[in-house]
């Protein structure tokens, strides 16, 4: 690259003496990456001068950079902003600029060097590699000139491109986003050198770029016309060159001249810089012997100048960099209703909605692109790395959804749930998240239906939602089969072979190397053995290592599936005659029972999932010791089925807002809660002022106090609000109201004013809000108003609830409305959540499993006292022993009444809590009780979902599912 002036009777030549002797200065300058000494070379005054003005300049803006990047180093301790140069080719001069520049201001650099004939796809691919890694902030190519194809500019990045030579940085530059794009550096040191060492302005000027390509072509034409130029383009065959070089005041050539292009169509003054690939790769021999565009010198400077503003590019990519970890704010576009009477049905509600694009919904709530994986288009998973990079963002408001005893039909807690997210950030204009489990397939094709909401208030694509979603169930059923296959194949082995076979095969000889594995080395450590030579362990030491033991009556791990099927409930396992005679009966459980589904909803990390999956106890030894999913050698497989899975999933509600769906525990034998890490990242998102609204499984005597006792111990968040929802259908039932039955029609006395029943039926609902006022959490009552719910019913609950506690207590129609009709929930919620909470536990860990399970009884159910079985008794014992006594409890009982017996409604008292038995959940972290009978396993009725679910061939659609 260089400049120079063309006299109209000289003739200037490439190389000799006089521009040999005036290379050396410069070419020092250049390797040392800094201005050369102010001493005069062989060189007129003039040249000299400019040649310091272009080191200068250079100079200046590295000055500047440095100082730009030590303050934003004192603000960011932690920041190393690292600069990628991907070069195919030999090293050259430029290089070393570059390296010695990048260190003296600060920047890290690392340079991939490829082979000069390296493919597009080559090339694409190392780019791809740097585009991912999270550790470089900054790319740059270097690349022959014949390898800039579209292709590969288009694969950088635009937010680590610091040349500017994508398409999305060009077209900025072209459409005037000077803030937000960064000019190629080579067109910046063009502007620059004309401006300031040319003697001219450029404004006026006839500027034409000869044998430039792009991206070169665009930056120049574009920042020229920003300075008054008049700009033309064109190659050295074009016809009428030799009319346009006459024209030209100052000339930006791309390529080296042809020889056939006399040097006398170049009009005398002109200004000459040449920007061919050679100068930029550092190759300063080159040209025509007819023509000289500059001296060495000049050249020189000018790479520097070049390299000088890549440099401070890239301090800029640092700063756009940290502000993009920052907290944003939302930018979201709300999703508009139009609300039918008489309402559709959910699937068509659902359809007739046009879903935004999942990365615009993740971009405007402040998603960066790397912290997604896009699942389709409405879908996809967030990743973890966003509780990192938001660490210091305080978190939202947190807003805990439960319910009063429900009817079998369920009274709408996700439907509130979605509802009250619409109504604060449609319509109040307040960021608010919701929070979902994951529905079973089970229940989707047996009797309940899914769980996305209802009516105007639901998750979209509600089909999506409640089939399949991203596959975490089905990870979940493989990681969890994978561990009762390893569970009876140990027993096997054990059992029909030696001490010594079993280590031979255990610890295989390997490319002739008997070698640990890392699972196998930390249960050395378990037992006490600090070898890691496999040869040196002693034959009592490999007995302890190869033998497990497992007592078969003990396994207390089950298989489990995701369908409700009755006949799995008891199995037989071990007939085939390869098992050679090892039968036990075993079972199947539905898999959102599956104790791997409750580490995924308590877990804190991927590092915390580990650990957890490697605690879970899976039975005993014969000497009563626990056998654990660590000790069979198969966590590391489990985490790698799970890896996935532990990202919760962005989807949105009808009206365009977020919504996380992770996990989905089941509510009788687990916690019932949805995931904590989706809670924790959505607290994140909406910011200090916005909300996360999350749900608890059943009524608040179950999936509430799991959700305090045990969830909130695991996360360590404390919610602000309980919002408690209740149906007059519910009430009147509480209050003697005929049963109510999945499927059938509802008796006269739900659908007809009975103001006696519904007063009657008010003492469940204000046990249920005395409940929560043992955790010291306001509640707010959502009253899920049905058509045939009358204003004095309607009026009578609300008076009820706020005379017995309540903090407010609101009709919702958001079935009917969408999130208008939830308004006055919203506002009533933003209200409690700004009251004093006294939030605390219901009971110390530090008490036995005994007194744990009585308090729970006496003040949550309102039992007179808890019986344990023998095996219960035993169970509790062997746990103590074990040191699992200071876990939290989590009681297995039917969720349709606050006692063991489902038939009791309203407010049972004076009944005696059975226990038949007592499990353990050591991963996930808990003891769970069993209350009387608990299936694991639900079955399908006479007349399942299924019957009415079709699949239309043309369209694709999914009919009937609700």
């Amino acid at each position: 690259m260089s400049i120079a002036r063309l006299g109209a009777l000289r003739r200037l030549h490439r190389s000799g003496a006089g521009a040999g002797s005036r290379a050396e200065p410069a070419l020092q300058l250049l390797q040392a990456g800094c201005p050369a000494p102010p001493t005069p070379p062989a060189c007129s005054p003039r040249r000299w001068l400019h040649q310091q003005q272009a080191t200068g300049g250079a100079s200046e803006i590295l000055q500047s950079s440095k100082k730009v990047l030590a303050s934003l180093k004192r603000e960011h301790p932690m920041l190393k902003p690292t600069l990628a140069i991907l070069q195919a080719g030999s090293y050259d001069l430029v290089q070393e600029m570059n390296k010695k520049l990048a260190e003296e201001i600060g920047l890290h650099i690392i340079h991939i060097w490829l082979p000069e004939d390296s493919s597009e796809d080559e090339i694409v691919g190392e780019i791809l590699k740097l585009n991912d890694d999270p550790t470089v902030h900054g790319l740059a190519l270097h690349l022959p000139e014949n390898a800039y194809s579209s292709k590969i500019l288009n694969a950088l990045k635009p937010e680590k491109d610091v040349d500017g030579v994508s398409a999305v940085n060009l077209g900025q530059l072209v459409y005037g986003d000077v803030y937000d794009c960064l000019p190629y550096p080579t067109a910046s040191a063009v502007i620059e050198l004309l401006e300031n060492i040319a003697d001219r302005s450029i404004d006026g000027k006839k500027v034409l770029l000869v044998g430039t390509a792009a991206p070169l072509a665009a930056s120049l034409q574009c920042l020229l016309q920003r300075k008054g130029a008049m700009v033309m383009s064109c190659q050295w065959k074009t016809q009428q060159l030799q009319s346009k070089l006459h024209q030209a005041d100052v000339m930006v050539i791309g390529s080296i001249k042809p020889e056939e292009i006399p040097i006398s169509w170049i009009k005398p003054g002109t200004t000459i810089v040449n920007c061919s690939h050679d100068v930029l790769s550092g190759k300063l021999c080159y040209g025509h012997q007819d023509v000289k565009y500059g001296d060495l010198a000049a050249e020189e400077a000018l790479v520097s100048l070049a390299v000088a503003i890549r440099m401070q590019n890239m301090i800029k990519t640092t700063e756009r960099w940290i502000r993009s970890q920052q907290y944003r704010k939302w930018n979201l576009h709300c999703l508009t209703l139009h609300p039918l009477s008489p309402v559709p049905s959910d699937i068509e509600i659902s359809r007739a909605q046009s879903p935004k694009a999942v990365d615009v919904l993740a971009k405007e709530i402040g998603l960066l692109a790397d912290e997604i994986e896009i699942y389709g288009q409405t879908k996809a998973k967030v990743h973890l790395s966003l509780l990192e990079r938001l660490k210091d963002q305080p978190d939202g408001k947190y807003i805990l959804v439960a319910g009063i005893t429900p009817t079998p039909l369920g009274e709408g807690k996700s439907t509130v749930t979605i509802g009250l997210v619409q109504a604060l950030t449609a319509h109040l204009d307040i960021n608010s998240f919701a929070c979902l489990r994951q529905p079973s397939q089970g229940p989707t094709f047996g009797v309940k239906g899914g769980a996305a909401g209802g009516g105007y208030a639901q998750v979209i694509p509600m089909e999506e939602f409640n089939l399949h979603l991203t596959g975490d169930i089905h990870a979940i059923t493989a990681a969890n089969n994978l561990l009762a296959a390893a569970i009876d194949a140990r027993i096997l082995h054990e059992s029909t072979q030696s001490d010594k076979a079993l280590y031979s095969r255990l610890v295989p000889v390997v490319d002739g190397v008997r070698k640990f594995s890392t699972i196998q080395l930390a249960r050395l450590k378990r037992l006490g053995i600090s070898k890691t030579d496999p040869g040196t362990l002693t034959e009592e030491e490999i007995s302890k290592f190869v033998r497990l033991d497992i007592d078969p009556s003990t396994i207390t791990w089950q298989r489990v599936l995701d369908t409700n099927d009755r006949f799995l409930r008891k199995i037989t396992v071990g007939q085939a005659n390869t098992e050679k005679g090892f039968i036990r009966q075993a079972q199947f459980d539905i898999a959102v029972a599956s104790e791997i589904m409750a580490i995924l909803a308590l877990t804190t990390s991927l590092a915390d999932m580990k650990d957890r999956l490697g605690k879970m106890v899976v039975a005993n030894d014969k000497n009563g010791q626990p056998v654990t999913a660590e000790d069979l050698g198969v966590t590391g497989a489990l985490a790698v089925l799970m890896k996935d899975a532990i990202k919760p999933t962005l989807m949105q509600t009808l009206e365009g807002t977020p919504v996380f769906v992770h996990a989905g525990p089941f509510a009788n034998i687990a916690h019932g809660n949805s995931s904590v890490l989706a809670d924790k990242i959505a607290l994140k998102l909406v910011g200090e002022e916005g909300f996360v609204v999350t749900e608890a499984g059943f009524g608040a005597d179950i999936g509430m106090e799991k959700f305090f006792n045990i969830k909130c111990r695991t996360s360590g968040l404390i919610p602000n609000v309980v919002v408690l929802v209740a149906t007059i259908r519910a009430l009147k039932m509480h209050g003697g109201g005929p049963s109510v039955t999945a499927g059938a029609p509802l008796k006269k006395e739900y659908t007809e004013e009975n103001l006696q029943l519904v007063a009657d039926g008010c003492c469940n609902l204000q046990k249920q809000i005395q409940i929560a006022q043992l955790f010291g959490v306001p509640v707010v009552v959502a009253l899920n108003v049905f058509k045939t719910d009358s204003h004095a019913e309607i009026d009578l609950v609300c008076e009820i609830a706020k005379h017995s506690g309540a903090f407010d207590a609101v009709p919702c129609k958001h079935w009917s409305a969408g999130g208008k009709g939830a308004v006055e929930l919203a506002q009533a919620v933003r209200k409690a959540a700004n009251q004093k909470n006294n939030f605390r536990f219901l009971y110390n860990l530090e008490l036995p499993i005994v007194e744990k399970i009585r308090i729970i009884a006496q003040k949550v159910y309102g039992a007179q006292d808890i019986e344990l079985s023998p095996t219960a008794q035993i169970q509790i014992d062997h746990y103590s022993r074990q040191g699992f006594g200071n876990l939290p409890v989590c009681m297995a009982k039917t969720h349709l009444s606050l006692s063991h017996q489902p038939e009791r409604k309203g407010v049972p008292t004076g009944f005696i809590l059975p226990i038949s038995d007592v499990r353990a959940s050591i991963g996930a972290g808990f003891i769970y009780p069993l209350v009387g009978t608990m299936s694991t396993m639900p079955g399908l009725p006479t007349r399942p979902c299924f019957y009415d679910i079709d699949l239309d061939p043309v369209t694709e659609q999914v009919k009937g599912l609700f």
